[in-house]
């Protein structure tokens, strides 16, 4: 397997942990009584701050893994699967990690700076693989 689709593998795991994590936390809630099995309403907030930001670091990921696995895709497509494209795949679900990581940890400003470091990080080493693409493709 190669090192981007080792990436978008990795990448998608990590956002089946965070579902799996909250739905554990929402079992603990329903099975301890302490919420509602409807007391999740969709797109509202819900729960401490802390299950929140898990919900919130888990929708992050799921909005930015079809994004990422277009891009290893097409990346396998031509051909593209070390070098340079496969470190930005790493770059990017290593990003990933961090943001998360950052997002769930806190809601301070140093935490939220640095998640958006970790996002920009993401989000260039994604634009940078669109170049690759284009170099070989255009």
């Amino acid at each position: 397997m190669t090192t981007p689709i080792l990436s978008l593998v990795f990448f998608a795991a990590w956002a089946i942990f965070l579902v799996l994590t909250l739905g554990s936390w929402r079992v603990w809630e329903v099975v301890t009584g302490k919420t509602k099995a409807n007391g999740f309403p969709s797109g509202t907030k819900h729960g401490g701050d802390l299950y929140w930001r898990l919900n919130r670091a888990h929708l992050n990921a799921v909005e930015n893994l079809p994004i990422f696995g277009a891009l290893v895709l097409a990346g396998h497509v031509v051909g593209l699967t070390d070098g340079t494209f496969a470190q930005l795949s790493v770059a990017v679900a290593a990003a990933r990690v961090g943001q998360t990581v950052f997002h769930v940890a806190s809601n301070r400003v140093i935490s939220v700076h640095l998640r958006f470091v970790c996002y920009l990080a993401q989000i260039g080493a994604m634009g940078a693989m669109v170049v690759s693409l284009v170099g070989v493709v255009g």
